[in-house]
């Protein structure tokens, strides 16, 4: 994602967090393009002091409005797990789980050890700008009980081109999204999570993804993918005019009372072909994306002009051909042609190590939200397997789409919109 250069006042119901400068909120590859920025948090900032610490300090509201994990700075590491619910769980269990998931979470992200199953995993950390994330897969809502609340939107997506999907490692009833900046802190809450799930919900598969760790730059800058390109630029930021519309859903349509002010996530687990894109010679690499590696300005500017400059998809190069190839990710991916589809993207990548025939199993943790995915992944992607060159580079292995409840309120629980709406 792009940085946000000054801060700036976010749309109605946003303004509890103030706008940083960095903003993780997504990566390039593998949908649509729009501009970073994301509604924050005050993290400290860690290279600003000499002491230890500064990281651990950080604090995300569990409550509010929206779910936090959604908003906020891409922390340092993720861990992405899904549970199927057990067999009689139905309404009451669920409701249950959720209830025990809740406090825990309060606490943890308060930095205070969970009352139950606490394993002093992370006891000497502070919160670590902890957040959890919650999602409903579709196959919920018939062993819940409540197939009769299912949006249509959370229809199954589409098959796309070139896709070899494992379904062991996507979908799933309960989803989370466990971001921290200490690695330990996220482990220790999906371990919590994940004991208080027994019996009830059982884990179907895991991903552990990582960004840059906040400081680690000397100016705040925008991530690096694997594949060395500054990545997010593109994403649509609060304070755009329709930015809550493109990400957070509203009642009315075929959208569920109880979804108002949730949204929708698509998960893909995108292998990266490093191996077949290194090879690649970097004025290459930069055509096929539409921007240099140096500093992430589009080919239709001047170098140096940084990835803040504005795409001009009509520029011509010095041969009299377009600046940006017709097959570049960020033309092919911009929402101009693809009816002003966006979504707020917030991926991590991840390093497995090696395949049998000793290529990287690398690439990205794929997270976007958005208000309608029938109206935003779905068409992008469409648009990207068929028309990007990108894509030869990649391999879409996994892939899952969930309802996401709003916020917690005070004295609420988690989905309790859902279940008591």
């Amino acid at each position: 994602m792009s940085a946000v250069d000054d801060e700036e006042k976010g749309p109605a119901g946003l303004t509890r967090r103030a706008l940083l400068g960095t903003a993780g909120a997504g990566l390039l590859v593998g949908a649509g393009a729009g501009v970073a920025g994301a509604v924050a948090y005050d993290r400290p900032d860690a290279s600003a002091t000499t002491g230890g610490g500064a990281l651990g300090t950080g604090r995300v509201p569990f409550r509010g409005e929206h779910q936090a994990g959604i908003l906020e700075p891409q922390q340092a590491g993720v861990r992405l797990a899904a549970f199927d619910l057990a067999d009689g769980t139905g309404r009451d269990g669920l409701r249950t789980l959720l209830q025990r998931w809740t406090k825990a979470v309060d606490r943890l992200t308060a930095g205070e050890p969970a009352e139950e199953f606490d394993n002093q995993v992370a006891l000497d950390a502070g919160p670590c700008s902890l957040t959890v994330t919650l999602g409903f897969g579709a196959a919920l809502f018939d062993k819940a009980g409540l197939a009769d609340r299912r949006p249509a939107a959370l229809e199954p997506l589409p098959a796309f081109p070139g896709e070899a999907l494992d379904p062991a490692r996507g979908e799933g009833d309960l989803f989370l999204q466990i971001g921290a900046d200490d690695a330990l802190v996220a482990a220790h809450a999906l371990r919590t999570l994940q004991k208080l799930a027994a019996g009830t919900a059982a884990p179907r598969w895991q991903s552990a993804g990582f960004a840059r760790t906040p400081g680690a730059t000397a100016r705040p800058m925008t991530g690096r993918n694997l594949m060395g390109q500054i990545d997010g630029t593109n994403n649509p930021k609060p304070g755009q005019d329709g930015f809550a519309a493109k990400v957070f859903c509203t009642p009315g349509g075929d959208q569920p009372a109880w979804l108002a002010g949730g949204s929708y996530l698509v998960f893909r687990r995108i292998r990266m072909l490093l191996d077949h894109w290194e090879e690649l010679p970097v004025e290459r690499q930069e055509r096929v994306i539409g921007r240099r590696k140096s500093d992430g300005s589009p080919l239709s500017a001047p170098a140096g002009s940084g990835e803040g400059t504005a795409v001009d998809l009509s520029a011509q190069g010095p041969d009299g051909g377009p600046a940006i190839p017709s097959d570049a990710h960020i033309r092919v991916a911009a929402p101009a042609g693809n009816g002003g589809a966006a979504m707020l993207r917030r991926g991590f990548s991840y390093h497995d190590g090696a395949l049998p025939d000793g290529s990287p199993d690398a690439g990205l943790l794929f997270l976007a939200f958005q208000a309608d995915p029938r109206k935003g992944f779905t068409p992008v992607q469409r648009k990207l397997s068929r028309a990007d060159g990108l894509s030869r580079f990649l391999r879409h292995e996994a892939s899952g789409l969930y309802a996401v409840p709003p916020g917690v309120p005070a004295g609420g629980y988690l989905g309790q919109q859902l279940l008591e709406g």
